[in-house]
């Protein structure tokens, strides 16, 4: 606001110097329509401005001489010197608040009622409400004028002039660079690059403004939008701050009007239809803006129902334009775009707001236009994420200056995080199927080769590669590169339309060699890359999960009748339970727990100290449960590596590290075995052979059998990829084996001993299960 009300004060004292002298003009020739229309624009404009801006008496005062000014329009009154000298003393009083505005000083409302008053017909001289003393106030404590208004061209020939500036200072110090400089001449080098840097950031502001002016509008829009669709959207703008040339605003305020209209009517849905989809009533509409590298980036988000593409493929095949077999073939990027097709409306009606085929396409083209792109992240049922980069109009960047091949390109330096050798020593690429993955230090990150993407010949393949490691809004990855040659500000402009419509560049730049170069959009390149980073995302989450199930349980530390603190794995605990001191007692040589009106079979490491305890672990699998007493709970941790006890079976599987001190890991397995059939020794087999554990996704194999199974020497797995084929398979008897590894041994459980008879095991069978494991693997 503080912008906007500085432009305020700017304007109108650039208008107050020279309407005074169209007024007097005015009296002379009462008949000159034109100078009375531009003396009725300005206080229609300072009224306009003043409701907006919250300034009640200036718009008091405007509000008058606007009413008046409009019966002479009408020819409802003839301007006489007293109609005159009324409207001069009201713009008077305009340019001394707008000066007391802005200088912070206090101004008293003493006389205002009587210039509005002096507006009436038959008044005498209104002179005699002037308030000199408050004018002569304000003449001392005015703020001299330190704003100028120029020409867009003269701005962009300072510009031009200043690029030029920095090109010739690169070029001199390119050439000094290899003689040997006097310290006089090298000192006064300095002082020079460091006053074209305060020059060129100077002349570069000059025509930056706030994008605070395009956000401004859109909680109306976004009101008045809701209402005539009947939906409740709550809108949140981010990054008012950032700065974008003012020519390149007005050039988005239609464009982003229409897809801000265009989220609230197709995607944001009614508040029925959220409620039906487990959504809150009223949708959300995210508006953001922030500066990655040489482009400003501008995202539209909702939290709607997405684009549904097969809707548009429909419509698209019945026009005929393009065929149902063409459009199949679309990966789900492409089809997203078809929402750019001209003619192409996702509804079958048209409305006040859409339908008719006509918006998107204009908005594409219109940001094509300035060089800039346009990218959709669809998410069905979820909404649609639209991310606008439009770049600088007329920018001087810091850029390194690389090689592919026999080509230079420049890569903005704000986008790049490190630049290493591919054959360093703490740097390892990997080739996985068609792609590269360098491992750099403690991360892994993609390998996209220049050449490859931009389609030049690289050179000889025992060469190092150089690794730009760069950064996007969703991620990192590596140029490979053949050479990176320099570090140089460069001016950047828009290339051609066809050339920044690749969407590999963000627009080309004239160094001091003066051979035109490409400065490249590293989001442009990792798309070109076919690099998605929302799916290798998804992909590293997923992996991580299984990682952790895998390898890091979540456990259960836990202090145990004899002293020790023990581990047990979470996913086996169904609650911790509270007991009565006496609840377990020794029962026909077992230990027993009395609870919830039945007995259930319990463990204690100390069965000498039960009579004393007061908390129980109560473990399941599902269909047994077991009681296990605890003096009490420690905390919940992840599970390093286990390091198993020795080849007998017993209530420990284990020993871990934690916190440097030696932990045991109880058995669950072992406690559901011991009261379900006599334990019996472990066998070890010989050799790796793969197991592939099917139970339909409960759960229960992993948690109860793996540990014991990899102990035994299997390689257990969980999935197979198509084509692959486990050693053998161990599978619940109601479980269907996965067609990929049909033909594969099959081992059957059963969850009760009387339902054996088919060849199937006993699931409790820890020897039975182990000996037709190691038949079906063939010994």
């Amino acid at each position: 606001m503080d912008d906007l009300l500085q432009e305020f004060i700017a304007e109108t004292r650039e208008t107050l110097e020279a309407l005074s002298s169209e007024i007097v003009a005015w009296e002379a020739a009462p008949d000159d329509r034109a100078r009375l229309d531009a003396i009725f624009r300005f206080v229609h404009t300072v009224k306009g401005s003043c409701g907006f801006l919250d300034l009640p008496r200036l718009s008091r005062l405007s509000h008058a001489a606007e009413d008046t000014l409009c019966e002479v329009r009408d020819g409802k009154r003839r301007p006489d010197s007293a109609l005159v000298d009324a409207v001069l003393a009201i713009v008077d009083r305009i340019g001394d608040l707008v000066e007391a505005i802005d200088a912070g000083l206090p101004l008293t409302d003493e006389g205002e009622d009587d210039l509005i008053a002096a507006l009436a017909p038959r008044v005498g001289n209104p002179a005699t409400a002037a308030t000199p003393v408050a004018a002569a106030a304000m003449a001392a404590g005015r703020a001299p004028l330190r704003s100028v208004r120029l020409n867009v061209d003269l701005l962009d020939r300072m510009m031009s002039g200043m690029s030029d500036m920095v090109l010739v200072r690169n070029e001199l110090v390119r050439r000094l660079r290899d003689t040997d400089l006097d310290p006089a001449i090298e000192a006064a080098l300095e002082r020079l690059s460091s006053s074209v840097a305060d020059m060129r950031d100077a002349v570069t502001r000059t025509r930056m403004q706030k994008i605070e002016t395009l956000f401004s509008p859109l909680p109306r829009i976004v009101r008045d939008t809701a209402a005539v669709v009947g939906k409740a959207v709550t809108l949140t703008v981010d990054g008012s701050d950032v700065e974008l040339d003012r020519e390149m605003i007005e050039v988005m305020r239609d464009p982003l009007v229409h897809l801000v209209r265009n989220a609230i009517d197709h995607g944001v849905e009614t508040p029925i239809e959220r409620r039906a989809a487990g959504k809150r009533e009223s949708g959300r509409l995210h508006v953001s803006a922030r500066q990655s590298g040489n482009q400003i980036v501008i995202e539209i988000i909702d939290d709607g129902r997405g684009i549904d593409t097969d809707r548009l493929m429909a419509k698209l095949a019945a026009t005929g334009q393009r065929s149902e077999s063409e459009l199949r073939k679309l990966n789900d990027r492409q089809r997203c775009e078809l929402v750019f097709a001209p003619g192409l409306s996702s509804r079958d009606t048209a409305t006040e707001i859409s339908g008719r085929g006509v918006g998107m396409d204009v908005v594409r083209a219109a940001i094509d236009q300035i060089g800039g792109r346009i990218t959709l992240d669809n998410k069905p049922g979820r909404g649609l994420r639209i991310a606008v980069q439009v770049p600088l109009t007329l920018s001087i960047v810091s850029t390194i200056v690389v090689r592919a091949g026999a080509h230079r390109f420049a890569i903005s330096r704000q986008t790049i995080g490190e630049i290493v050798n591919e054959r360093a020593a703490n740097i390892r690429v990997d080739q996985l199927g068609d792609n590269r993955i360098a491992r750099i230090r403690d991360r892994r990150i993609p390998v996209v080769d220049l050449c490859d993407v931009i389609g030049v010949a690289a050179d000889a393949p025992a060469t190092p590669k150089m690794l730009v490691v760069v950064t996007i809004g969703a991620g990192d990855f590596a140029i490979a590169v053949d050479e990176v040659l320099d570090t140089e500000e460069l001016v950047v402009k828009p290339a051609a339309p066809a050339v920044m419509a690749t969407g590999l560049y963000a627009g080309q730049t004239l160094p001091d060699t003066g051979r035109p170069m490409l400065m490249l959009d590293c989001a442009g390149v990792a798309q070109a890359a076919g690099l998605s980073f929302a799916d290798a995302m998804d992909l590293e989450i997923e992996a991580e999960e299984a990682a952790e199930a895998d390898h890091r349980v979540t456990a259960l530390l836990f202090d145990d009748l004899d002293g020790r603190r023990r581990l047990i794995p979470l996913a086996v605990i169904d609650r911790i339970e509270r007991i009565r001191a006496g609840s377990l007692q020794q029962s026909a040589g077992r230990i027993r727990l009395a609870i919830d009106g039945r007995i259930v079979p319990a463990e204690a490491s100390d069965p000498m100290a039960i009579e004393r305890v007061t908390t129980v672990l109560r473990l399941t699998d599902g269909v047994m449960e077991v009681a296990y007493a605890i003096v009490d709970a420690v905390d919940i941790v992840m599970l390093p590596e286990l390091a198993p006890t020795g080849e007998v079976p017993g209530p420990i599987a284990g020993i871990v590290l934690l916190d440097g001190e030696q932990v045991e890991q109880v058995d669950p397995l072992w406690l559901f075995e011991r009261h379900a059939r006599e334990a019996a020794s472990a066998l070890v087999t010989r050799g790796r052979p793969t197991c592939l554990l099917a139970d339909g996704g409960s759960g229960w194999m992993r948690a109860f059998l793996r540990p014991m199974l990899e102990q035994a020497g299997y390689r257990i797995v969980e999935r197979v990829e198509e084509g692959e084929r486990p050693t053998l398979v161990l599978a619940q008897a109601d479980i269907a084996v996965p067609t990929p590894v049909a033909g594969a041994p099959v081992v059957r459980l059963r969850a009760s001993p009387a339902d054996i008879g088919d060849g199937s095991i006993y699931r409790y069978d820890r020897e039975g299960v182990l000996r037709a494991l190691r038949i079906a693997a063939g010994g």
